[in-house]
């Protein structure tokens, strides 16, 4: 019998038209203000957390419940229509006077993404949104993208703490992921290192991306970093020593096993101590043993080609998380999220792309090829 899982959190509408200009160094070489940029179609699909590693765990397989807020407006009845072909619209709250959440993202080849993101009703979810007796029988409560969230980081993050610890004292694991802070926004205004202190006490699997979480622990760093790429992403000119401070705040915060998400070059894990993981329920039956002290680097694998990156660490959460409910090694976890990353960016949405876990291990036994980047 497959583990309940809750997955929380900003639900939007991903609006991605294809750009097929040749591939970039600088963004300036593609946009620029007056210039006319012919385009493809327009993609539009699922985005959010909720979606991405809701969805992405509903398709490898799990018994998940998905939970979030929209409006009762054109772009709702997509995400409603869309979320009830998965037979999981049950729980998704249609707000009145809430207009859904939608990113434009643009996919330039060679740039890291951009997104013109509107939050929408996201903005007003809470704890009180949430059907607790439906977590209780969970094994795994997922939560991702706060920072996108207006409820999540007011007030010092009280409402995120509440639900964590919610989550947590109801009996189930728990796991958070983050957003990328806009700096001219509200959000990165909020007190993100404070936030984290209060809130990692009460997460159990924590999985951002490695310049989200520099940003939030260490603004100074971060800009180090910026300087230091020159307009390129920070992930092409990092390495594991840079993450290994921020890692290190995590852990001491309270978080009990960490996955740091790093862009094309692959993903870090670092976990605690088997006393400390003890800690997590029962209910996911984790092998404390071998998943304690952990600390190594996992580099991607090569796709088979790359069209959008939209989604790409959101399924490769879905892949680690299901990777730990299904028992496997912390190394085959990391296997199961690098290749899984590499599957979701051969299609423009986050979920066409994805493969089963035993698909992905034939193709890892068989020896994927892994990309050649010096970490």
């Amino acid at each position: 019998m497959k583990k309940k899982v809750i997955c929380a959190g900003h639900v939007c509408i991903d609006i991605t038209p294809v750009i097929s200009a040749e591939k970039a160094d600088h963004i300036e070489e593609v946009l620029q203000p007056g210039k006319l940029l012919n385009v493809g179609p327009a993609d539009i699909s699922l985005g959010g957390s909720v979606s991405n590693t809701g969805l992405g765990m509903m398709v490898l397989g799990n018994d998940v419940s998905l939970m979030g807020k929209i409006g009762k407006d054109a772009f709702g009845d997509i995400v409603a229509d869309i979320y009830g072909k998965y037979g999981a619209v049950d729980d998704l709250i249609r707000q009145e006077g809430d207009s859904t959440s939608y990113s434009v993202v643009l996919a330039i080849p060679g740039i890291d993404r951009i997104f013109l993101h509107h939050p929408g009703a996201n903005n007003t979810f809470c704890a009180e949104d949430i059907p607790w007796e439906k977590v209780k029988d969970a094994a795994l409560f997922h939560f991702g993208y706060p920072p996108l969230m207006a409820s999540m980081f007011a007030n010092d993050g009280a409402e995120l703490v509440k639900i964590m610890k919610m989550a947590q004292e109801a009996g189930t694991a728990t796991s958070l992921d983050l957003a990328a802070v806009d700096p001219d926004s509200e959000s990165s205004r909020a007190d993100w290192q404070k936030i984290l202190r209060k809130t990692l006490p009460f997460v159990d699997f924590f999985v951002p991306s490695v310049e989200e979480l520099c940003y939030m622990l260490d603004r100074e760093r971060f800009c180090e970093w910026k300087k230091r790429a020159a307009g390129r992403d920070v992930c092409d000119v990092i390495t594991v020593e840079d993450i290994r401070p921020l890692a290190d705040t995590c852990m001491e915060y309270g978080c009990k096993v960490l996955m740091i998400k790093c862009g094309a070059p692959g993903m870090y894990l670092r976990t605690a101590t088997e006393e400390i993981l003890k800690e997590i329920t029962p209910k996911i039956e984790l092998n404390t043993e071998i998943w304690a002290n952990q600390d190594f680097f996992e580099r991607s694998y090569k796709p088979d080609r790359i069209l959008s990156g939209t989604g790409a660490g959101d399924t490769s959460i879905a892949a680690f998380l299901t990777a730990v409910l299904e028992g496997d090694t912390p190394e085959w976890a990391l296997h199961y999220a690098a290749a899984t990353g590499a599957s979701c960016i051969t299609e423009l949405d986050a979920i066409s792309g994805l493969k089963p876990l035993p698909e992905l291990r034939a193709k890892i036994e068989a020896g994927w090829e892994k990309n050649d980047i010096c970490f």
